[in-house]
């Protein structure tokens, strides 16, 4: 697949707030919060690769050249039905982050805070638009995208990234993996996305999930919780 390159026309104030884990009662400055937004904005470097793979439901495989058997229950549930797998890759890239390192050694704690909260919405931002690709190409093929679920969410190891960051081709833009299995630039996302057909989405209840639903991460700032 090509690389795609997501267009962030704005970053969610709501959203970056929440991910730095401030509250409607912490005493910050609002101007700082947008200003955080706008420097995110100009900083990221969008870009999103992925690729789409046979699943094999009875191994709990991913069928690439080299193939990727899934373990743990929570992914495995979460693919449930799939006839296929796209892989995918995303990243802003490393400015924003060397941004957020330059604010931090100047003393300038909270607008670094803030701007890497918005990065971090600006990552989920540019996964969710690849999503829509994805979604849309399988359209094309006659199936349904469910949502992305990433190697850390409930009881899938983060072990896994290698593997998964070798599916998804993520060296095509630039992304690596370290020792202790985190990505570079850090504020970037692999996940596997279940390709499903079209009437057995209907019934598939992990549709109107979030991936938090599956996560034991209960403390986490970054949590969503579903709208019912």
């Amino acid at each position: 697949m090509p690389i795609y390159h997501p267009r962030i026309i704005s970053i969610d104030c709501a959203e970056t707030k929440r991910y730095a884990g401030l509250n409607s009662k912490t005493d910050f400055s609002p101007s700082l919060l947008n200003e955080a937004c706008t420097q995110a904005q100009l900083l990221a470097i969008p870009k999103g690769v992925w690729q789409i793979y046979p699943y094999d439901p009875e191994t709990h495989s991913i069928m690439g050249d080299n193939s990727l058997t899934l373990t743990a229950a929570s992914v495995i549930a979460h693919l449930e039905g799939a006839v296929e797998v796209a892989v995918m890759a995303v990243t802003i890239g490393l400015p924003l982050e060397q941004e957020v390192s330059n604010l931090f050694s100047q003393n300038k704690y909270t607008l670094g805070l803030l701007l890497d909260a918005a990065g971090t919405t600006a990552v989920e931002a540019a996964a969710d638009s690849v999503c829509t690709i994805i979604s849309q190409h399988a359209s094309r093929t006659g199936l349904t995208a469910g949502r992305r679920f990433s190697p850390g969410y409930g009881d899938w190891p983060i072990e896994v990234q290698p593997e998964v960051l070798e599916l998804a081709s993520g060296a095509n833009i630039d992304l690596s993996v370290t020792d202790t299995k985190m990505l570079v630039p850090r504020k970037s996302v692999t996940a596997v996305v279940g390709l499903y057909p079209y009437h057995q989405t209907l019934t598939l209840p992990h549709q109107q999930e979030l991936a938090c639903d599956k996560c034991e991460q209960t403390g986490c700032h970054a949590r969503k919780e579903t709208n019912n």
